[in-house]
């Protein structure tokens, strides 16, 4: 059975820059990056290249943003590098001391998690109302006063595919309190849109595994004002690496495979969007044909959506009931995000975006990748359709 892989957004496909890259690394490059000998001078090297590739994916030339090895922090997940961002913000020493943090009531799992952490530490966590996956900037601007210390905005939705400006949620906080620090999600926007996160934010998540790369790595990048100061604790405790904000010895293998797929993403950014805007026209005209059934498609009314993920609400019908249908024909989707759906619990995400619980039960999220062809499309809506026959006759 041919597969239709349609949930980019959970996680990508190991593309093959990365696997001939790790292949390698894994076969001949064994030394620890923090040895003196020569064979932990070459890990190290290969750990400073993957840096400098994903840094130029990051920030390319156009961005105006001039970045070195230094800026990138390399851990074990984009979920530890939110960790390290909230965490370490807050309870850093050399900060002027505050107490609230602004977080969006949709962000990822791992910042709302890490953020009620904080609070019950004594920290004033504000969330910021998100309809439809988008702060609403004028609550946002009321809640900033000059005791908040911390704003953490996600870029682009993971379940929506909203975007929001983080130029002015940063320049927002800077006016309020010109030492706050603006934290910015950017693992389902890096390499998916053209925008560079990194000019407005201090500090910005990244995955490895969300754009070709392996699981188990991800990276947090710094600007120089928290290098110069200090600006943010580990959470993390041991031999001091990443220049001790992250101990624990590098993943070389996996950091390697994250700058090759960086690299390459890069290379084929503009081809990229040009096909997914392509793919995306052609699976919102194959969805109107499906109206009798009541289908319809969560679009953020928003300036600019990250045109990779589409949320489709399938009315009387639940999510995961569809995504057994589907995969039973190998298309496989997602029901909101992958990194929270097995909660059994309604998606905040969704119900933020107005829809009622049982419609956010009976929605699934679709996400393309680089890999997907129009045959993947022509997939979908034909199993689409045998399935709701089906399921409609079970009703």
């Amino acid at each position: 059975m041919t597969e239709h892989y349609l949930d980019n957004s959970a996680t990508t496909p190991l593309c093959a820059a990365a696997y001939e890259k790790m292949e390698s690394v894994m076969r001949h490059v064994y030394g620890n990056p923090s040895s003196l000998h020569t064979l932990g001078l070459e890990a190290e090297k290969i750990v400073t290249e993957a840096r400098s590739k994903i840094l130029t994916a990051l920030c390319p030339t156009k961005s105006g943003l001039r970045t070195k090895p230094e800026n990138l922090l390399f851990t074990a997940s984009g979920t530890e590098a939110n960790n390290l961002a909230l965490i370490g913000a807050a309870t850093a020493k050399s900060r002027n001391r505050g107490k609230k943090i602004i977080i969006g009531e949709t962000e990822h799992p791992s910042v709302v998690e890490t953020a009620h952490h904080l609070e019950a530490l004594g920290f004033q966590i504000v969330k910021i109302p998100s309809p439809q996956g988008v702060w609403d900037m004028d609550a946002y601007r009321k809640a900033l006063s000059p005791d908040t210390i911390l704003v953490s905005a996600m870029l682009v939705n993971n379940e929506t595919g909203a975007v929001n400006d983080i130029a002015a949620v940063a320049a927002a906080a800077r006016a309020a309190n010109p030492n706050v620090l603006v934290h910015c999600g950017a693992v389902q926007g890096f390499l998916k849109t053209e925008l560079c996160p990194a000019v407005a934010a201090d500090m910005v998540t990244l995955s490895a595994h969300k754009i070709g790369g392996p699981k188990g790595v991800g990276a947090l990048y710094i600007n120089d004002k928290i290098i110069k100061t200090r600006a943010l604790s580990p959470v993390i405790f041991g031999g001091g690496q990443e220049r001790g904000f992250r101990s624990g010895t590098e993943n070389v293998a996996g950091i390697a495979g994250f700058g090759a797929a960086a690299a390459d993403g890069a290379k084929t950014l503009p081809s990229f969007l040009d096909e997914i805007a392509r793919l995306r026209e052609r699976l919102e005209n194959e969805i109107a044909a499906f109206a009798g059934y009541g289908i319809r498609i969560n679009r953020p009314q928003t300036a600019v959506i990250a045109k990779h993920i589409i949320s489709l609400t399938v009315p009387g019908i639940r999510s995961e009931t569809l995504l057994h249908s589907l995969s039973a024909d190998g298309v496989y989707v997602s029901s909101g995000s992958a990194c929270s759906s097995n909660t059994g619990h309604a998606s905040y995400v969704l119900r933020s975006f107005g829809l009622s619980a049982a419609d956010a039960d009976s929605t699934i999220r679709i996400s393309l990748g680089t890999q997907n062809t129009e045959e993947d499309i022509a997939a979908f809506c034909v199993s689409l359709d045998r399935g709701l026959q089906k399921l409609a006759k079970t009703k």
